[in-house]
């Protein structure tokens, strides 16, 4: 227990407190692939080896370190309630915002793969099937949030 607290002094002081928010400035709006999560997931890791004082050369899985922080990762699960939060309220107004995140602007798509969308990876989070049920969700404020903590309970 002792070592819990004296990380948490270690992890939680003045130099490191800026650290999440800078990390997280602008996730609302990012929409993260496997790459993405693969990365994001290494620098939280590498956060909380550095918080530890855990080597490099030293060979311990992630497993063992999240262990010996009795800790989660809580990362990616931070960033996709943000991103649902933000979603829900951008689908209950009715501007281009709205437009913006659904897709569904006029014109010509340009060349070459489509671009993964926020709405899909946020559908997938939530496992609401297909996106328009997760539009629909949205209008009704307490369905929506109900949606969020489910998906953040079940940890994905």
């Amino acid at each position: 227990m002792l070592q819990v607290i004296s990380l948490y002094n270690r992890a939680f002081g003045k130099s490191t407190q800026y650290i999440e928010p800078i990390l997280m400035y602008g996730c609302e709006a990012w929409t993260i692939s496997k790459q993405t999560q693969k990365k994001l997931e290494a620098t939280e890791m590498w956060f909380l080896r550095r918080m530890m004082r855990i080597s490099w050369t030293a060979k311990k899985t992630n497993d063992t370190v999240l262990e010996e922080a009795h800790t989660t990762r809580l990362l990616i699960s931070k960033i996709r309630k943000r991103q649902a939060t933000f979603f829900g309220h951008v689908m209950r107004r009715e501007k281009l915002e709205n437009l913006v995140t659904t897709g569904m602007l006029e014109g010509k798509r340009s060349r070459g793969k489509q671009r993964e969308k926020l709405i899909e990876g946020l559908t997938d989070w939530l496992k609401a099937g297909k996106s328009l049920e997760a539009i629909e969700a949205t209008k009704d404020r307490k369905k929506w949030r109900t949606m969020i903590a489910n998906a953040v309970k079940q940890g994905t």
